[in-house]
């Protein structure tokens, strides 16, 4: 099922609306679709690498969009459903311990996954579960979700086809060094300066 979803994804790269759809399954990945953006992000941007900075901006943007849906998925659907479930179980507690670690790092957890391949969605869905402080998840969001994007676009503009393969094959990798050298920079700073 998951390879007829790629598939079909991979097929609207090339119909004339593909903005539509690309902005669509940018929103949907962030709250609920299994597929990421990427897939029609980097076909689009291959097939024509002047419009590398706009596809990249629609992508970020919505992406965001669709995190807030998740976010108010995640809190909606706690108060109806999770609550009474964690209740029931008697893990009210131990969720109110996850919560208060979760907020005291969301942040951090936001932006880190972000920019990874993990599934935004669960992230989304986890900050409005916790109440996560709104300000902090749209600035995480924002800041994590264009750098993901525009680092993609950047790469594809600069380097076009060859990069590829390279982007697919370790944009986890990528990611996670990116994210420990800014980390190490913000430690750096604390520490040293």
């Amino acid at each position: 099922m998951l390879r007829r979803l790629y598939d079909f994804t991979m097929g609207l790269a090339a119909k004339p609306r593909a903005k539509w759809f690309l902005g669509g399954v940018s929103f949907a990945e962030s709250s609920f679709f299994p597929i990421p953006p990427d897939v029609l992000l980097i076909p689009m941007i291959l097939a024509n690498r002047k419009e590398a900075w706009r596809l990249a901006l629609l992508c970020s943007i919505t992406s965001v969009l669709g995190g807030l849906f998740g976010y108010m998925l995640g809190a909606l659907f706690y108060d109806w459903i999770g609550a009474p479930i964690i209740d029931f179980y008697g893990y009210t507690d131990k969720f109110a311990s996850f919560t208060e670690a979760y907020n005291e790092w969301g942040g951090w957890i936001v932006a880190f996954f972000g920019l990874t391949p993990f599934p935004y969605k669960v992230i989304t869905i986890a900050s409005g579960v916790t109440d996560l402080n709104l300000a902090v998840f749209i600035i995480a969001s924002v800041l994590s979700r264009s750098a993901r994007f525009f680092l993609v676009a950047g790469l594809l503009w600069k380097f076009g086809a060859p990069i590829q393969v390279f982007i697919e094959k370790y944009l986890g990798l990528l990611t996670l060094l990116f994210f420990i050298l800014l980390i190490g920079g913000f430690v750096l700073l604390k520490y040293v300066v």
